[in-house]
């Protein structure tokens, strides 16, 4: 092996939980994966990673390598992207992350169609309950919701993302009618637990004025299908996305109460890394990206 394929090799093994996950990821046997890290760290004669049965964790020496390999081969990849612009079809590895609901409702299928469009195009969509880093050259490209946090990343707004608070009509009818947020402490609460949040405050705005309430309920999940069937069965009041619950609102099988309320949006974003030489399958699919997803949510289309 090139010592350019060591540093790619290290980089996915560096980034990933287990020598399982990385062997599954690059479609190799567990043993045959063991025996090139073996083989790397007794070529660089340093210890890379300390394993035990449960994890990985970088030595000093593996986070000197690490660090070291990012920026040779982001540069490799810019040289390769600025001589691939000059080809006609797209080629390469473009590796894409996003949300578990989203990603499979509407993700999957514009990155079905895109893989159509480019079939020399070597795609690999991921998707995960956590949001990840995009700073960690893990993936080419990921799709959130809300603006990027770091300044190093280039975000391009895909789509609007209003929060609605909505219920079946039929929980609707057997409590207390809602006007205000504080009127949230009468109601069963369908709280969706994720990524460590404040998940049971909400926050809504009207007239430049701001109100919160902590709610509660019977009822709660990590999985935002899942509340959302709770919501359909007449369980309770949830407060999700509009791409998610649009379809229900038009059928009537949900219905948005405080709409004089706003609360806070999270808009869809794509992101990527600031780089001299944007690989072009990167913003190729972005372009592609952005088209696709307001067909498919014209209610959420950029006015």
């Amino acid at each position: 092996m090139s010592m350019i394929d060591d540093l790619s090799f290290f980089q996915q093994v560096a980034t990933r939980a287990s020598l399982t996950e990385v062997a599954r990821h690059l479609g190799l046997s567990l043993p045959a994966v063991s025996k090139r890290l073996s083989q790397l760290e007794a070529r660089l004669g340093v210890q890379l990673l300390q394993r035990t049965t449960r994890r990985l964790s970088l030595t000093s020496e593996g986070v000197l390598y690490l660090e070291g390999s990012r920026p040779i081969l982001r540069q490799l990849e810019e040289l390769e992207s600025a001589l691939g612009s000059r080809q006609p079809t797209l080629q390469g590895r473009l590796r894409i992350n996003g949300t578990l609901g989203f990603g499979r409702q509407h993700l999957a299928p514009v990155v079905s169609s895109f893989a159509r469009l480019h079939p020399e195009l070597e795609i690999s969509l991921e998707l995960t309950s956590q949001p990840l880093s995009m700073l960690d050259d893990q993936f080419d490209i990921g799709v959130c919701m809300g603006e990027p946090p770091d300044s190093r990343l280039v975000g391009i707004r895909l789509l609007e993302n209003p929060r609605i608070l909505c219920a079946s009509a039929a929980y609707l009818e057997a409590m207390p009618e809602l006007t205000r947020v504080a009127d949230l402490g009468q109601h069963n609460c369908i709280v969706l637990r994720q990524f460590g949040s404040d998940y049971a405050i909400w926050r809504f705005s009207k007239d430049g004025q701001n109100y919160s309430h902590k709610v509660s309920g019977t009822l709660s999940s990590n999985d935002g299908e899942v509340a959302l069937s709770l919501a359909l069965d007449g369980h309770g009041l949830i407060l999700r996305s509009r791409w998610n619950v649009q379809q229900h609102l038009e059928s009537g099988r949900l219905q948005a109460v405080l709409t004089d309320h706003q609360a806070p949006q999270a808009d869809v974003f794509a992101v990527y890394q600031h780089r001299q030489h944007i690989p072009r399958r990167i913003s190729v699919f972005a372009r592609y990206l952005a088209q696709a997803l307001a067909e498919r949510l014209p209610f959420a289309a950029l006015k």
